[in-house]
């Protein structure tokens, strides 16, 4: 165990608390449901900049992403790159519109506005279904990936990172909610940043300047610095698909979502969409260059999902390393806590508030049932994570892929379609996710395409089929009241 390495760690943990405790202590009056899921819809444009990256930021941009940056060179860098407008696509898309109808609808989790756009209470059981299932599956590749980058850095046995890690973050969600989430969000973007940054600087260093790294690579192999990458990996439907998949489907995820209906005003989303994009932009190019060049540092790894680890502990000091090693961890935690407390929000607002509406009053119980929904469902998530499968990033991109065919469509063409009806968003749905499994779970790719691309294509045909059988809405439903 590297003492060294752990210090830096153990201080940012406590600092992770520290921020819990302070958002606890600055929990508004009022609505708690708003609060404990939304924290009063305060947030500014910094913070909502921060929270949108670092969700979207995970296990996969700080370990999977350099991997194949490693293994297929600096084409992978460049292709990385084309998920630069993540954040303006989800601010722009939804954005104001989005926050407007949501605060008219005093809606809390996405469901709400799903139920409040289309009226349809089966939708809003397979929606919150279909959440349950996808974040279960993508939360535990984030525990494990945490616990893995315990033992490859400091040290630490499996096990023992993955109780350390869950109940840190089980407890800290639980006990401050959206606010504790977000201004935990916002600290980890600058540790993000700042290991980023420190890390890039340190590889380059050790392989003599960027120069002497790309002659090193294209000693190695010439497609190493080719556009088209080692392997020739990256094809047009490759690339296309891609794109689909990390940037322009996020749009659906649930848990970005619902951060565009939680900022304060509409200086808060201009502020957001420019921040954020700048803070994608560094943190996408960093990670992924460090990982295409870290191979000029190390050239015999066997398991390229370890360079960025095994980078740390090479070219950085102990403390520095340290430092850095909170960066993915930092990913890696603010990605789960939104994924954790929007599992919450979804099984007390859209569940069990469903069932039993007369319990919305009684705001003592539903603060301590929130808050062991939050605990118990890290509990779970750590126990699923105990025995992990040696390939965890095709858990990952099935849970995202699966959540994007699922609300993807229901959710945009529900903002900016009037006679988008509940027949044809839950025929969207059922396609897209019947779609999507069939064709992840036996690797079809079809005209060389990822599978979420013939989904949401699907979904979409089925959405407007579909649509043709239901009961129009109100002409009211869409207009501001």
């Amino acid at each position: 165990m590297q003492t060294e390495v752990l210090l830096p760690l153990i201080a940012y943990l406590l600092l992770v608390f520290g921020l819990s405790v302070y958002a606890y202590t600055r929990r508004e009056q009022g609505n708690f449901l708003t609060e404990y899921f939304l924290g009063n819809r305060s947030m500014g444009g910094f913070v909502l900049a921060m929270t949108l990256t670092a969700t979207y930021i995970s296990a996969s941009s700080f370990i999977g992403g350099p991997g194949a940056a490693y293994k297929f060179g600096l084409g992978w860098v460049l292709l990385a790159m084309i998920q630069l407008p993540a954040v303006w696509l989800s601010l722009g898309v939804l954005g104001k519109k989005f926050a407007i109808l949501a605060r008219r609808y005093n809606a809390v989790t996405l469901n709400d506005m799903l139920f409040a756009r289309y009226q349809s209470r089966l939708l809003v059981w397979l929606a919150s279904l279909s959440l349950l299932v996808a974040f279960l599956g993508a939360m535990t590749v984030q525990f494990i990936g945490g616990a893995r980058l315990l033992e490859t850095a400091a040290g630490i046995p499996y096990d023992t990172g993955l109780l350390i890690f869950g109940i840190s973050i089980a407890l800290y969600t639980a006990f401050g909610g959206f606010r504790a989430s977000v201004l935990n969000d916002a600290m980890q973007g600058l540790v993000m940043l700042l290991g980023t940054v420190l890390l890039l600087v340190a590889v380059i260093h050790a392989a003599g300047g960027l120069h002497s790294a790309v002659d090193k690579l294209q000693q190695i192999d010439p497609k190493l610095v080719s556009v088209h990458g080692g392997d020739d990996v990256l094809s047009l439907p490759f690339m296309a698909s891609f794109w689909i998949l990390v940037c322009f489907g996020v749009i659906g995820l649930p848990h970005t979502a619902v951060r565009c209906i939680s900022y304060k005003d509409s200086k808060a989303v201009h502020r957001g969409i420019v921040l954020g994009t700048i803070v994608v932009a560094v943190l996408m190019f960093g990670m992924h260059l460090a990982g295409a060049l870290g191979r000029a540092v190390l050239p015999d790894l066997k398991i390229p999902d370890q360079v960025i680890p095994t980078l740390m502990i090479t070219v950085l000091p102990p403390y520095a390393a340290g430092i850095f090693l909170a960066a993915p961890m930092a990913a890696i935690m603010s990605t789960i806590n939104a994924q954790l407390l929007q599992s919450s929000a979804t099984i007390v607002k859209d569940l069990y508030l469903g069932i039993k509406p007369e319990q919305l009053t009684n705001e003592r119980k539903l603060k301590r049932f929130s808050s062991w929904a939050t605990f118990v469902l890290g509990l779970l998530v750590l126990l699923a994570a105990w025995r992990p499968p040696e390939m965890i990033i095709w858990l990952n991109l099935l849970a995202f892929g699966g959540l994007e065919a699922v609300f993807l469509w229901p959710l945009v063409l529900g903002l900016y379609w009037e006679r988008a009806n509940a027949a044809g968003a839950l025929s969207s749905m059922i396609v897209g996710a019947v779609c999507y499994t069939l064709l992840a779970s036996i690797d079809l790719h079809i005209a060389g395409l990822h599978p979420i691309v013939p989904s949401l294509l699907l979904s979409l045909l089925a959405f407007y089929v579909g649509n043709k059988f239901g009961k129009q809405p109100r002409e009211t439903v869409l207009k501001p009241s």
